[in-house]
């Protein structure tokens, strides 16, 4: 592909949110200087059959494109890995700045109760189609079915010129850079050739595999608000729960892997974990409480109880845990029997084995290594006109919407800092 000298040539690897936001946004900036004439040229390789895959399928098929988080601060603490750096980059665009960006590209995006944001439409096709016309409109070259076998630099009049072999065996030429390939090993390890550093990559947000799990039989029961924590020391996590068929998710166990990935990799995802089904709610008043309900109550039979608002199969397999027969009338439950059940409702210790991925938001921990890079612009700082965008990086959030919103911030700042290093090298 020989290069109009006329035109700066930036290539972007990889057709997901990071690499088409990017590339939209880097022809935009170029485009509201004001100069009619065509200063860029901007192609975009997704090995892939189509672009944007994971958009397809986040949040069940409808997209869950950011938070309704406006914090810098709050937001950054979503981010296990990262946070410092984005708590920087949010300041230049962060989710309020996504939603008045797809306004303004025709998509209208509603909060819901947990703070998730979607397009109205329900339908992941609106984001997809949203950038696919833009990357109509903006003249880019998407390219896919199509992946790079190498990358190689070299110095050209004081600046560096890349240089990639497709599949087909062509190559392509650039003045600029931009990987956002997502968790991509391969990629990785060309990015190590070029003398970069790699965080070793392991899961990130994934479901706990419990066998023999004393709530197995209650699949498709949740608890809107439950305290997790991997044992012996690890950090509370809090958030909704969901017993499953094949042991617990739900957005307190995706933190939790998140926050812990590494420390359960090491542990070949074996490992002991604890429940507290009522965090809100001390041992001392619960005792409290439950000696009141044998009190007022003593004729009433366990079996018949309601506790907490929990699903009467729940409350069953507490008492059940607890040695607590059903059979029982509250005035024969002694004070050894209600402090079990305070151990089972604030203790519940199982062990996890295996995980499962969580299929609508899969994220790796792991990638480049976030001090060699300029947050300030996504620039390499050891190879000049190198930038990144996107799960690429040592950056992964928790699940809620965070993981694409680090896509687009990412995928900004880097198009900003593209459009800066091509006018100050005056290739553009």
């Amino acid at each position: 592909m020989k290069m109009n000298p006329q035109r700066s040539k930036v290539l972007i690897l990889g057709g997901g949110a990071a690499g088409i936001f990017s590339s939209i946004q880097l022809a935009e900036l170029v485009k509201g200087d004001g100069d009619t004439e065509k200063k860029i040229e901007i192609s975009v390789y997704e090995k892939s059959e189509s672009p944007l895959g994971k958009v397809k399928i986040s949040g069940g098929g409808r997209c869950n494109v950011t938070h309704n988080l406006f914090s810098e601060e709050e937001l950054s603490h979503k981010y296990p890995r990262g946070s410092r750096e984005l708590k920087y980059a949010f300041i230049k665009f962060q989710p309020r700045d996504t939603i008045q960006w797809f306004k303004k590209h025709g998509v209208e995006l509603k909060a819901e109760e947990d703070g998730r944001m979607f397009p109205i439409s329900n339908s992941s096709s609106t984001i997809i189609n949203c950038f696919l016309k833009e990357i109509k409109n903006n003249d880019i070259q998407l390219i896919t079915k199509t992946g790079i076998t190498s990358i190689y630099f070299q110095s050209e009049e004081g600046r560096n010129v890349f240089h990639l072999t497709n599949e087909s065996g062509e190559v392509v030429t650039a003045d600029a850079l931009l990987i956002a390939s997502g968790s991509n090993r391969k990629v990785w390890t060309k990015i190590q050739a070029m003398g970069h550093k790699i965080e070793e990559p392991v899961p990130s947000l994934f479901t706990f595999n419990v066998p023999d799990s004393p709530y197995q039989e209650l699949p498709g029961i949740s608890v809107p608000h439950v305290e997790v924590k991997i044992l012996p020391k690890g950090k509370l996590q809090s958030g909704p729960l969901l017993i499953t068929h094949w042991g617990f998710s739900g957005p307190a166990i995706l933190k939790l892997s998140a926050y812990e990935a590494r420390e359960l990799a090491e542990r070949n995802y074996e490992s002991e974990f604890q429940i507290n089904w009522l965090p809100n709610h001390s041992s001392e008043s619960l005792f409290t409480y439950l000696n009141d309900m044998r009190v007022q109550n003593p004729q009433k039979s366990v079996q018949s109880t309601s506790l907490f608002q929990f699903p009467s199969r729940l409350t069953d397999t507490f008492f059940q845990l607890s040695n607590i027969s059903e059979s029982k009338r509250w005035a024969e439950v002694s004070n050894e029997e209600i402090r079990s059940l305070i151990g089972t409702l604030r203790e519940t210790k199982l062990k996890m084995s295996g995980k499962t991925t969580f299929k609508e938001e899969f994220v790796t921990c792991g990638g480049i290594k976030r001090s060699e890079v300029n947050f300030e612009t996504m620039e390499s700082k050891k190879i000049p006109g190198l930038f990144f965008a996107g799960e690429v990086l040592d950056v992964d959030g928790i699940t809620g919407g965070f993981n694409f919103q680090n896509a687009w911030t990412t995928g900004f700042i880097a198009a900003n800092g593209i459009k800066l290093y091509l006018q100050k090298h005056k290739i553009m």
